[in-house]
């Protein structure tokens, strides 16, 4: 099991906490497995050359929005380790950091050594102005903002803030017969992600230096989302896997390792000024073929998939499937030819570095719940 370690600060809501914390993780190249149940060996998060990294011609006083759970833990980690002043803001409600599986009790220790703890409520627009203007950052990299309103209380605080790196979504992009979506296609104003494209109209109209990174689905360790997870607990418990209609529809998935390290590449970089860019997985892949990557990532059987046509059911306020039931995937040609950004992981080692860290360990986000299955599982068997 993954070990939790935190500092509570003490602290009321509308207090400024501000302190080192003794907790942390390390960059991403952690102790090698020693498991039997893995079948690939894993990349060490690191760089391929010494100029990988792109960074400011000095250490940054940074500020991220967010921090303690998923893309957050990476970023922070490899930004700690490029020697830059790291503050979390969160509401103090999670533990503000957590050792990763795989890495070592010392990287672990150095990493919290350094982190630093901003508790305090982002809703709260009045004392983010107050306790960011008084801190000053250099950058921000904002991970959970979802509304404009949110984001304007920050540029309002810090008028001289170099760069503001924002996490927004692919899921932004009008829906098309012409695949991939590009940076440059038509976006969806009434889209669920409405908030996101309004939050980078507002950076454009502010004139401050901004990046814009649209991922497309995110997975790896500790993936609060149903990704991999989904399809992991129907390997495990040896059950078919229910797929909508043909199971050809196209998606693309992108490593949490790989999105950290794109949000790192942009820090700093004239390129990236005032540019959006897509980071994901350089393959594409249909809903079952990552079915049987999921299998082969875990060590499990083929499995036997089961098409299903989903008006045939009502599941009510249940999501039978983790996954839009549509093709969906982006290109990524922008990032690697205006960046030279490339992904360390490719889907199947990508699962597999997520199932020997997280799932593998009987570590996950969710309990199983099979209730839909059963009730796709029962009308196929009875029409057959």
């Amino acid at each position: 099991m993954a070990r939790f370690v935190a500092v509570t600060p003490s602290q009321q809501n509308n207090q400024l906490s501000f302190s080192p914390l003794a907790s942390s993780l390390s960059d991403f190249s952690g102790t090698k497995l020693h498991c039997s149940h893995i079948h690939f060996k894993r990349k060490q998060w690191q760089t391929k050359s010494a100029s990988f990294y792109v960074s400011a011609s000095s250490n940054k006083k940074i500020l991220i929005m967010g921090g303690t759970r998923f893309i957050g833990v990476f970023l922070s980690r490899l930004l700690v380790k490029e020697g830059h002043q790291v503050t979390l803001f969160t509401r103090g409600k999670a533990p503000v950091t957590q050792q990763l599986p795989g890495e070592s009790d010392s990287d672990y220790a150095d990493f919290s050594s350094k982190i630093l703890h901003l508790k305090g409520d982002r809703q709260d627009f009045e004392f983010v102005k107050s306790s960011l203007s008084a801190q000053g950052f250099d950058v921000v990299y904002d991970i959970n903002g979802r509304e404009a309103v949110e984001v304007e209380p920050i540029l309002d605080a810090l008028p001289n803030m170099e760069q503001f790196i924002y996490c927004s979504s692919a899921g932004v992009y009008l829906k098309s017969d012409l695949l991939p979506h590009a940076e440059v296609d038509a976006v969806d104003p009434k889209s669920r992600h409405k908030g996101k494209l309004e939050t980078e109209s507002l950076l454009q109209s502010r004139g401050v230096n901004w990046t814009s990174i649209r991922p497309v689905y995110i997975y790896g360790p500790l993936n609060y989302n149903p990704v991999e997870e989904w399809f992991f607990h129907r390997l495990k418990a040896g059950r078919p896997i229910p797929i909508p209609s043909s199971g050809l529809q196209i998606t693309q998935l992108g490593h949490v390792k790989d999105l950290a390290r794109a949000f790192v590449q942009v820090l700093g970089n004239d390129k990236a000024s005032k540019a959006i860019f897509n980071i994901s997985g350089e393959k594409y892949v249909t809903f079952d073929g990552l079915a049987r990557a999921c299998a082969k990532a875990g060590g499990f059987p083929e499995p036997e998939l089961i098409h299903y046509n989903p008006k045939d059911y009502d599941f009510g306020k249940k999501k039978a499937f983790p996954f839009r039931d549509q093709h969906f995937f982006a290109s990524t040609e922008k990032s690697k030819s205006v960046l030279g950004f490339e992904n360390e992981f490719d889907l199947v080692e990508g699962l597999t570095d997520s199932y020997n860290l997280d799932f593998g360990r009987g570590t996950y986000r969710k309990e199983a719940d099979f209730s839909t299955d059963d009730i796709i599982l029962g009308k196929t068997l009875v029409s057959v």
